[in-house]
């Protein structure tokens, strides 16, 4: 006997991703809806690459009632609204929005860090899945931290338009065919608030009093309550002209000794962690090579001598998947084991 579940915003970018990996990792669904918004109603997604095409239903009117968990990629405002609703009627809710994470009755889950949170979901019947950048990173922290205490991290993300939706995608790529076609149209910024092709924006959300952004701020605090409160975390968060994958340079100081040798070591037996790490040209995972990929890629792992304690590594992950979709399915999977029992 499987699972019923329902993949709330099925037509965007993660919603399409959830389908994918629901289906390459045989979750056991007994049935699987599509839901969106009114204006998607009808709009036909297809379920992995089974051939199996699923109509979209309209989330106004869609009864949770009776379905097991419902995986949400639709934005904060459809969270909130439809999150509770949909639990009240027995429903567990995932949710990829940044609507829940900070809610302390709701674990904010990456099965391979912290398990063990998820036993909390029943206070709303609720899981919150973190930040895309959040997510790689704090796979990449935690085995160091369990070796060497995390005191400090100092880290600046390369993000994919990607992470901006369809609309970033499309952008980039308008951008990119005005400037080679001979007769292109350079068009005004609409989803970034500057030129993307061939540039870096250091902007990702809203700004807020202290100078930082919305984006930097997740960071910090998810960072914190997935592995310790007491880990200082800055970040500089750039959009990049990418499709895909999102990179980041990561700088982490400890309480004690860790150096690049056993630090390489420890990542190259951490879950989730795949270690690419040759001191040589290429020798490193670049964000086109991670696309499809669940894994998060570790590499130029090196002492920092500027800091008493210091690495230095670079990592790289496919955000639609283990910062997005794949992450949502491995809490599934998670709860299935830990409470569901099913399947």
């Amino acid at each position: 006997m499987g699972y019923r579940v329902v993949v709330v915003g099925a037509t965007g970018n993660v919603g399409r991703e959830m389908m994918n990996v629901l289906a390459e990792r045989a979750f056991p669904c007994d049935e699987v809806a599509a839901v969106a918004s009114p204006r998607s109603q009808g709009t036909e997604v297809e379920f992995g690459d089974s051939g199996k095409i699923l109509k979209c239903q309209n989330i106004e009117n869609f009864d949770f009632t009776g379905w097991d968990i419902a995986l949400f990629s639709a934005g904060s405002g459809v969270a909130k609204e439809y999150g509770p609703k949909a639990a009240a009627q027995g429903c567990v809710v995932i949710d990829n929005s940044s609507y829940w994470r900070m809610d302390p009755d709701v674990p904010l889950i990456v099965p391979e860090v912290n398990p063990d949170a998820i036993d909390g979901y029943t206070k709303k019947m609720i899981i919150a899945n973190p930040n895309c950048s959040t997510a790689q990173m704090v796979v990449a922290l935690k085995p160091l931290h369990d070796a060497a205490t995390i005191t400090r991290v100092v880290v600046a993300t390369y993000q994919s338009t990607s992470g901006a939706g369809k609309a970033g995608m499309d952008e980039l790529f308008e951008q990119t065919r005005a400037i080679f076609m001979p007769a292109g149209e350079m068009r005004e910024p609409q989803k970034f608030t500057k030129q993307i092709a061939f540039n870096v924006i250091p902007h990702i959300d809203s700004f807020l009093d202290d100078g930082s952004t919305k984006e930097e701020w997740k960071m910090v605090v998810e960072t914190k309550k997935i592995i310790d409160p007491k880990i200082k975390v800055i970040a500089t968060c750039v959009r990049v002209p990418v499709f895909v994958g999102h990179s980041e340079a990561i700088h982490i100081e400890f309480a004690r000794e860790m150096s690049a040798k056993k630090a390489q070591a420890i990542l190259r037996d951490a879950p989730g962690v795949m270690l690419i790490d040759k001191r040589e040209d290429g020798g490193y995972v670049t964000p086109v090579e991670c696309v499809g990929d669940g894994a998060t890629y570790v590499s130029r792992v090196r002492d920092d001598p500027t800091v008493e304690n210091g690495l230095a590594l670079w990592c790289v992950s496919d955000n639609l998947r283990k910062g997005a979709a794949l992450n949502a399915v491995q809490i599934a999977e998670l709860l299935g084991r830990r409470h569901l029992k099913k399947g």
